[in-house]
């Protein structure tokens, strides 16, 4: 996913990890180096022990070299821990428009502190809820990360193909994205009035036209609860291998999130 988010008004560096794994210390702090203009380095990345680690490491080389840094973790999936633990959630498809926001920002010359806290309050604005009717395959192994049956679908996996936390028979286009809507809603405490983006991710083998299908449902299921949809991205943004199914995220708006998107 973070290699097709850099860019202008985006991320400047990306660092990958092997499938499913966290990169290294060393490869971070070669990012951090290709990226530093001086200024500091914000690091954005998923709220996973691995990459907590390994970041966590890097951000104290990078000072040790004189690069001043700063941390936000996204934990934007609401299926992975409750509200009260909301940081202990994992990072999913909030990872987009909290690096988008960030990119913004700081291409506006803002300072590093400054780009922070409009970075952390994107994050704190986004929820994402999936839903999975296939497993992933670990590369390593050329096994599923899990087992499913073909009439059955997995609400709540996680973006390496981890389990998810309620496994249902198949459900219509419709009936799924009203559950994840109606999880994201809730979380959010969305109510009439409010205005979001949305994101209807594909998780790698799901057509754009099953992700349309889907987001025609939650236009429709926002609509009548009066939230407005200020931008609406459709497509494969995080992926999980040939994982089928999809995820939804919400990041709720004010006037600066809405004018730095």
């Amino acid at each position: 996913l973070f290699i097709g988010w850099v860019g202008y008004g985006m991320a400047h560096s990306a660092v990958l990890g092997e499938v499913f794994a966290a990169p290294t210390p060393p490869h971070i702090l070669q990012a951090t180096r290709a990226a530093d203009g001086g200024q500091g380095i914000l690091f954005i990345y998923g709220n996973y022990a691995g990459d907590n680690l390994n970041f966590g490491m890097a951000a104290d080389m990078a000072e040790d070299e004189g690069i001043k840094n700063e941390t936000v973790r996204v934990w934007d999936d609401i299926a992975s821990a409750p509200p009260e633990r909301a940081n202990e959630r994992r990072g999913l498809a909030g990872d987009f428009f909290v690096i988008k926001i960030a990119g913004a920002k700081a291409e506006t010359v803002a300072s590093l502190s400054e780009v922070k806290a409009v970075t952390e309050k994107a994050r704190d604005n986004c929820r994402t809820f999936a839903v999975s009717l296939s497993p992933a395959t670990i590369p390593a192994t050329g096994k599923p990360t899990f087992q499913i049956g073909d009439d059955e679908m997995y609400f709540g996996i996680g973006a390496h193909g981890e389990r998810g936390v309620k496994q249902t028979k198949m459900l219509s286009a419709d009936r799924t994205a009203e559950i994840l809507v109606d999880g994201i809603v809730k979380d959010l405490a969305l109510k009439s009035g409010d205005e979001v983006n949305l994101l209807v991710n594909g998780y790698g083998s799901t057509t754009l036209m099953e992700l349309f299908i889907v987001n025609r449902r939650v236009h429709q299921i926002l609509s009548d609860l009066g939230v407005k949809i200020y931008r609406t991205e459709v497509g494969n943004f995080l992926t999980t291998q040939e994982m089928a199914g999809c995820s939804i995220t919400l990041m709720r708006l004010d006037n600066e999130l809405r004018e730095l998107y």
